[in-house]
């Protein structure tokens, strides 16, 4: 259909004139994107749209202003933008500062990508207007009944537009190399509040209306609206917390630090470059720990622990600010650009801010879950540079590009010294600002610095090798803690009944989260029911409201078939919907027929109420015939 219709356009060809093609970084063929940037790029959106919690839906205009990059393709009269699941009610367009209405085609639809939406466009096009609607169920929304939620009052609306997933709720090109600025009206019920991406207004009267701007140039994965019973309250001068009011006063003592955070991070890495950082505390139905959205990260309100133990988490969707917003990757092929850089960052940001002992720790644990996950990945899965053509890119987002980027980056530092790399990063992200790359060009960039200046330092074969190989080096740029091996100390004592009950609580009475995460993650495979009775009835595990600490306990618990601690199993996978957080529970389940039974009953119920990415993810493996 498309072929067809773009031959009946050729006709036109004679009258547009050749123009100057834009200065834009070489456009690289994204698989997951119909869009066509190398000849139109959207440079801005203009959005107005309302939100319709009766019938879930969003329903409005944007406006696509569009600059012509090149006339020698075959579909330079054609703005072919990507979409999921849209109804388009009408197209505009302007030509010579006049709207007219266009014709204008949607594609076949395909199962990952969506279905392209084409526009005839003129050479004195200025702008696109589409009025279209969001259909219920869009992949990038997710509607909350106010039971739903902590306030229990009022709905509560959020996007997560990574990867794919800005199609479905806004036609636009939807690939992480193309960059727009945005302004955008957003229409409510007057009992809610809007907040998006942007410079968002706390004062702002609860009036229906809200408006905001994106003066900096984003990936359109970042952009992101959230609308529901919100508050706020300052942290610091640049940062603050958006909640539900059941969640606002927790959530502003634990993340306190995040000023701090901020501040150090530029001394190292360069100025903040989006004025403000501030936190939105989602429901617990958030797919993910966090999501960087420039301006307003959002965050799950699991890693409120009140101890500030899990808070590395605040520290990684900051750093985003720099490697993933500022400098993005340029196809979901290199997520490690996003990922493994911010890991390498957070664990510098946790050192600056909470000590060498914690940094050791939290590295010795992300090392674990890296080595643990890889033995699950298939081998094209396991190089930082992914092929993902013909897959869904949300299945990317394991532990290689986020711990083995980190890794890579970790060896970079031991070769060269930290203060050459510092400096290495500082100029990175100066030199790809508000730009995107892919792998190949950082690899070109590394070359063309680091390999000119410090040629006897740094190894470029090295560098290929951990960009490209499923196989990790055999010299590991890998840590030790001192305090893990006391811990692997009193766990073996414990198992081998050498030390009492009372004496493993005099033991693990200063322990940190950490350390009993590392205690119970490293349990041997066999291990006596006595021992689990043990540890639950002195700890109360089964009673902890410490998540990560849960969810190790309660795989313990699966893989042993703890009976005791089901009853916290099944409301844990009821009320959380974090996807690192329940999906190894669900697997575990999967592996005996009583567990399997559990974890599909569970599941029916549950289901309804986790968001799409967490349910694809998890009919995989729990029933997998409805595929």
């Amino acid at each position: 259909m498309l072929r067809l219709w773009l031959s009946l356009l050729s006709g036109i060809s004679t009258f547009l004139p050749v123009l100057a093609v834009h200065a834009y970084a070489p456009v690289l063929a994204d698989a997951h994107s119909f869009a066509n940037p190398s000849v139109f790029r959207v440079q801005h959106l203009d959005i107005d749209i309302a939100v319709d919690f009766v019938r879930q839906q969003l329903h409005g205009d944007v406006e696509l202003h569009i600059q012509r990059i090149t006339q020698t393709s075959s579909l330079a009269h054609t703005l072919i933008l990507d979409t999921r699941d849209l109804q388009v009610h009408k197209v505009d367009r302007l030509d010579n500062n006049r709207w007219t209405p266009t014709i204008f085609s949607l594609g076949e639809a395909h199962p990952i990508l969506g279905t392209p939406l084409s526009i005839p466009v003129l050479p004195n096009t200025q702008k696109v207007r589409i009025r279209y609607e969001t259909s219920p169920d869009a992949t990038g929304l997710q509607w909350l009944q106010p039971e739903q939620t902590a306030g229990k009052q009022h709905p509560f609306l959020y996007s997560q537009a990574q990867a794919i997933h800005a199609r479905s709720f806004l036609p636009l090109q939807d690939s992480p190399q193309v960059r727009v600025t945005y302004k955008a009206t957003i229409r409510t019920p007057s009992t809610v509040r809007a907040v998006m991406s942007a410079n968002n207004t706390p004062a702002a009267p609860r009036n229906g209306i809200y408006t905001f701007a994106m003066p900096q140039p984003i990936p359109s994965y970042l952009i992101a609206l959230a609308v529901g019973d919100l508050h706020f309250k300052a942290m610091g001068s640049r940062t603050g917390v958006y909640a539900e009011l059941p969640y606002l006063e927790a959530a502003t003592k634990e993340f306190e630090d995040t000023e701090k955070m901020l501040e150090v991070t530029e001394t190292i890495f360069g100025p903040y470059a989006w004025d403000r950082y501030d936190i939105l505390i989602l429901p617990p139905s958030f797919p993910f720990g966090g999501m960087e959205n420039p301006r307003l990260s959002f965050i799950t309100p699991t890693i409120i622990a009140k101890d500030k133990s899990l808070v590395s988490l605040i520290a990684h969707e900051l750093a985003h600010s720099w490697s993933g917003n500022l400098v993005t990757n340029a196809s979901w092929n290199d997520l490690w650009l996003n990922e493994g850089f911010t890991t390498y960052l957070t664990y510098r940001i946790m050192e600056l801010v909470y000590g060498k002992e914690r940094w050791a720790m939290e590295r010795v644990l992300g090392q674990q879950s890296l080595m643990s996950n890889r033995k699950s990945l298939a081998p094209s899965a396991l190089s930082l540079v992914l092929k993902l053509d013909g897959h869904d890119p949300d299945d990317a987002f394991n532990e290689v590009p986020y711990e083995q980027g980190a890794l890579f980056l970790f060896d970079l530092e031991r070769q060269l010294g930290r203060p050459i790399f510092d400096n290495f990063l500082h100029q990175y992200f100066k030199h790809y600002r508000f730009k995107s790359l892919s792998s190949a060009e950082f690899f070109v960039y590394v070359q063309d610095t680091l390999g000119k200046k410090y040629p006897a330092k740094i190894d470029l074969q090295r560098v290929k090798k951990w960009l490209y190989s499923h196989q990790l080096p055999s010299d590991l740029p890998l840590v030790r803690s001192e305090a893990f091996t006391r811990i692997d100390a009193t766990r073996n004592q414990f198992i081998n009944q050498a030390i009492s009950s009372e004496q493993l609580i005099t033991i693990t009475a200063s322990w940190t989260v950490h350390e009993w995460l590392h205690f119970l993650n490293n349990m041997p495979a066999q291990l006596n029911l006595s021992h689990l009775k043990t540890l639950d009835q002195y700890f109360h595990l089964s009673e902890t409201t410490n998540n990560e600490i849960a969810h190790s306990w309660l795989l313990l618990a699966i893989r042993h078939q703890f009976s005791p601690a089901f009853s916290r199993l099944k409301s844990y996978l009821l009320t959380i919907g974090r996807r690192k957080l329940i999906k190894p529970l669900y697997q575990e389940l999967m592996g005996y027929p009583e567990g399997k039974k559990m974890a599909q009953e569970i599941y029916l119920e549950a289901r309804p109420g986790y968001h799409y990415i967490t349910q694809r993810t998890l009919d995989a493996i729990v029933r997998p015939a409805h595929k």
